[in-house]
């Protein structure tokens, strides 16, 4: 887990920096987080814009 690239969950694409991604999961309940980065490979699952264009339309 520790140090694995993000990756879609529906097609398996590796995420790259600044491509655009969207993210499910579920609003937190902490405040104060400080490593946006780090909470959403834990907490959330990336779909990258293809798929989700691709489920859209």
């Amino acid at each position: 887990m520790f140090g694995e690239k993000p990756t879609c969950s529906k097609c398996n694409k590796e995420i790259k920096a600044n491509d655009v991604v969207f993210v499910k999961m579920r609003y937190p309940m902490y405040k104060g987080m400080t490593e946006i980065t780090a909470f959403l490979r834990n907490e959330g699952s990336f779909i990258c814009e293809n798929c989700y264009n691709k489920k859209s339309n």
